[in-house]
């Protein structure tokens, strides 16, 4: 057995968990990575860290990393995470989400790894009848994608009814941002995030961007997201890591800041960083997008001690922006 006992972590070559292998390795964690790579990156992975490339419900190479390196506790980012491609290929998200993670948690149970971190959606709540939302809102989500998560979350919360395995379940808000040293970010060339299209807009990797909906009951008219730095995000998973390895009982939590910004607000604190203004077009709603998405942010305060060092949007845009840039220079360097 390792000095410590070790974390296993599914998708750690893409955006959050890159990140999340960070803060782990930051205070001395031993960390095992599985990812398929589909749209994880290899080089996201530090060198010191045992990568596998497998799927998570590959069960012979999932159970051959728990044996061999003395797993203690699956953090589980792998999953598909955009909404609308969601609605286009409902099967595809149910295989990638619900499925596979039913097989990661059958390979918890038999092979009696007892602390399970999931990354789940504030999607489950669809579109809330008041904001902030909080735990106890009613589940209604209104993708594919959402509901996805959502059966990821009953099948924990009935294994763990069943089974020596407890679990933290964590609802993000809008993920954002980049690793303050410049390390890892979001990587994925077609990503959706707001800031990260509109980084990619002001340094001119796309020609223009769309608000999609501007006749929304709110102070602009557009939508309304609480923005959460993916640091704070990691932090947040570090803090449930320790409350299940004290003898914590499961739960489930929101990741959010209790505050939302609008499109338009995010656009002008991208313009006010990158001294630019962008190419901006008004586009109609999207089918399924709430007016407003706020977290209820005070459970995982008061129940993990959670605090967060980045709840500012200028900090996490301009994060996002040197991400960019360092991002454009990988790729001109690589080509």
């Amino acid at each position: 057995m390792n000095k410590h006992n070790t974390i296993l972590v599914t998708g750690g070559a893409g955006y959050i968990g890159s990140h999340m292998v960070l803060a782990l390795r930051a205070r001395g964690e031993d960390v095992v990575v599985v990812d398929n790579l589909s749209t994880g990156h290899r080089w996201a992975v530090p060198d010191d860290v045992t990568f596998i490339k497998a799927s998570v419900d590959d069960g012979e190479a999932v159970m051959r990393a728990i044996a061999a390196h003395g797993v203690d506790a699956i953090i589980h980012f792998a999953g598909s995470i955009v909404v609308p491609d969601s609605v286009s290929d409902p099967l595809g998200y149910y295989l990638n989400n619900t499925v596979r993670s039913r097989a990661l948690i059958e390979i918890a149970v038999e092979t009696g790894v007892r602390n399970f971190i999931f990354s789940s959606t504030a999607a489950v709540y669809g579109m809330p009848a008041e904001n902030p939302v909080f735990e106890n809102a009613a589940l209604a989500p209104i993708s594919p994608y959402g509901t996805s998560k959502m059966m990821t979350e009953m099948m924990l919360a009935d294994t763990a009814a069943a089974h020596d395995i407890t679990y933290t379940a964590l609802r993000y808000f809008n993920v954002a941002g980049a690793d303050p040293q410049g390390r890892t970010g979001q990587s994925s060339p077609n990503a959706t995030h707001l800031i990260k299209v509109a980084v990619q807009t002001a340094l001119g990797q796309r020609p223009g961007m769309a608000v999609f909906g501007t006749d929304y009951d709110t102070r602009d008219g557009t939508c309304v997201r609480d923005y959460i730095h993916v640091s704070d995000l990691a932090r947040a998973h570090l803090d449930a890591l320790d409350a299940l390895r004290a003898g914590g009982a499961s739960k489930v939590l929101n990741c959010g800041y209790g505050s939302g910004f609008t499109v338009r607000e995010v656009i002008a604190a991208v313009e006010m960083a990158a001294g630019t203004k962008l190419k901006v077009s008004d586009a109609p709603r999207r089918a399924g997008d709430p007016p407003a998405l706020v977290a209820g942010a005070e459970a995982i305060r008061v129940q993990l001690g959670w605090t967060p060092q980045y709840d500012d949007l200028d900090t996490i845009v301009g994060h996002a922006l040197s991400w960019e840039k360092a991002l454009i220079k990988r790729q001109s360097s690589a080509a």
